[in-house]
Parts: C-alpha cells; sequence; structure tokens
C-alpha cells in the first residue's frame, strides 16, 4: 500500500515563470496558470496549458521582450 504522504499533497493555483532551452537559447513564459505543490515547489500543468506553452516554443511566438543574461560553467567557477 502507498505511504500516505503521497496522498496529503497540498496544491495550490499559481501563476508561475515556465522556461525552456530550445535550440541552444532560452525561452521564458510568464505568467503561466498551474498548480504548485506547496511542500516541493514542483509545478503541475493541464493539458491545456502545455499544449500552448509548446505551441508558443514551436511557432517562435513575437516575445513580449528580450533580456540578456550571463552564463558560466559550474567547473570553472572557485
Amino acid at each position: 500500500m502507498p505511504d500516505n504522504d503521497v496522498w496529503n499533497e497540498t496544491l495550490v493555483e499559481k501563476n508561475v515563470t515556465y522556461s525552456i532551452e530550445v535550440d541552444g537559447r532560452f525561452v521564458i513564459i510568464e505568467d503561466v496558470p498551474a498548480r504548485v505543490n506547496v511542500e516541493t515547489g514542483e509545478k503541475y500543468f493541464s493539458p491545456e496549458t502545455v499544449e500552448r506553452l509548446q505551441q508558443a516554443v514551436w511557432e517562435q511566438c513575437q516575445p513580449l521582450r528580450t533580456i540578456e543574461t550571463p552564463v558560466y560553467e559550474y567547473a570553472a567557477l572557485a
């Protein structure tokens, strides 16, 4: 029988930031509706939301803005 803790998750509806790397570039999508596990921070997306996210990434929609960010290699950090 499964551990009872697995069934006692607390999920809350929140808007989150979703990020993914595609072809060497990062795509960030803000204000994505998700159910978030309060204890672990794990995010769960509805099938409709996943579909819209995939469509936005594959079709390379016009971004709201573009940001520049530094990139570090872990092994080079002292």
